[in-house]
């Protein structure tokens, strides 16, 4: 089968939506001879900055020299990203081999994508002999698909309000689903917390007697203007310059480093050039990210409001404001959730909907910028109203693309397509 139709079958698997649990999944790798069994594994939960940790996390593994996979989602520009081994992505031959694979072994069962997938990086990880896996949970923790390994250490970064539909209404009661991710007797890291999640967290570890690593408690990052230090209960680093930016970003790189200085004591040869090495190192597209063109770009997927507020913290302590902004959501993000932070920094606003089935109007999000009296242009598509505002605000500092990973994804792929800076 082509790679083309075989991502269409992996994308019309979609059509069993989000079906939280881990039956299926259990079913299809017994079946599989238990590939989730065959190294150790660092499991990563949280709503916000997962996705940084797990590569940071790949970054420093592989700096000690270790043959690390990487499983996260979702991707930017094509379904190889979710599957890598050293920063390296799967090759479309194997998608396309391994899909046949798992459809044979799969025919009886109503696998959802992310179950699917889920499985196929486990057997190529198996496959291709690497000597540890980390792996992000999808959207919750304690059905959520990769919730089927035993890991070394279990990874929880902050929870906020994302995805209620399915989590829960409140802070406490997504707190709970992440928890699921935490195994008796396995350490803990976490991640900053607010208070209300935090309770749920450490309860949930105390029951299961699994041993906890608190940012703010036992590890934290000393900020500095250009560079932070690692304060760790037995690993301290001084000037890191990390090439991710933000605060927030730091906090993520200590959760990485704290993880790592976990390992160590249970036994894990990691040096500290080689966690210098990998928080300084480490990229991850569509965060944060600036791209040189004229004016410059700066392309964050905040999405929820969490990410919205550090990504306006940022702006703000980089003295920046009346900037012009491509914005479009999707989800069931509300705009006044995900706006409202980034009011005070907003010029003319150019809003379109992503290239996507669940996008929310944008005439709707456009409706409620105008009711905060910013001016707006609605335009046809995400690369359409980045053109228009590179074109309208030739002498800004800044253009800010922001929301939906999806309108980042597009406006990206245009970057890369019209900008000489090959990235």
């Amino acid at each position: 089968m082509p790679f083309r139709e075989t991502l269409d079958y992996l994308y019309g698997l979609q059509r069993f939506g989000i079906k939280l649990g881990l039956t299926n999944t259990q079913h299809l790798l017994a079946r599989l001879d238990h590939p989730e069994r065959c190294c150790p594994v660092i499991h990563v939960a949280g709503t916000n900055g997962k996705g940084s940790v797990c590569a940071g996390l790949a970054r420093v593994l592989g700096e000690a020299g270790l043959r690390v996979g990487l499983y996260t989602s979702p991707h930017l520009h094509c379904f190889t990203e979710r599957i890598r081994i050293n920063e390296r992505c799967i090759d479309e031959a194997e998608v396309v081999r391994l899909t046949d694979e798992l459809r044979t072994c799969a025919e009886d069962l109503p696998l959802t994508f992310f179950e699917f997938t889920t499985a196929m990086a486990l057997q190529y990880f198996r496959s291709r002999q690497v000597d540890c896996m980390v792996l992000e949970t999808g959207m919750g923790g304690r059905l959520d698909a990769t919730n089927v390994v035993l890991p070394r250490v279990s990874v929880i970064t902050p929870v906020s309000e994302d995805h209620a539909e399915h989590l829960g209404a409140d802070l406490a009661a997504i707190a709970g689903e992440k928890a699921g991710i935490i195994k008796p007797r396995i350490p803990l890291v976490l991640g900053r917390q607010q208070p209300e999640a935090l309770g749920v967290l450490k309860q949930r570890a105390r029951e299961l007697d699994a041993p906890v690593r608190e940012a703010g408690v036992d590890f934290h990052p000393v900020h500095h203007p250009e560079c932070f230090d690692f304060v760790g209960r037995n690993v301290q680093l001084e000037g890191l310059r990390p090439t991710l930016a933000g605060a927030h970003q730091r906090d993520n790189l200590a959760v990485v480093l704290a993880v790592a200085e976990q390992l160590r004591e249970q036994g894990w040869d990691l040096p500290d050039h080689a966690l210098r090495r990998g928080v300084e190192s480490l990229t991850w597209p569509g965060r944060l990210e600036r791209w040189p063109s004229n004016p410059p770009v700066l392309l964050d997927g905040a999405h929820n409001a969490a990410g919205a507020a550090a990504l306006a913290a940022y702006l703000s302590g980089q003295g920046l404001a009346n900037l012009p902004w491509v914005v479009g959501l999707s989800g069931t993000r509300r705009p006044e959730q995900i706006f409202l932070p980034w009011l005070p920094l907003m010029g003319m606003a150019y809003v379109a909907e992503p290239g996507v089935d669940k996008a929310v109007p944008a005439e709707a999000a456009a409706a409620y910028l105008r009711s905060q009296g910013r001016a707006v242009r609605v335009c046809t598509s995400p690369t359409a109203a980045l053109a228009q505002a590179l074109h309208d605000c030739p002498d800004a500092p800044l253009v800010v693309a922001a929301g939906s990973l999806y309108l980042i994804a597009e406006v990206r792929a245009w970057l890369r397509a019209h900008n000489e800076v090959s990235r």
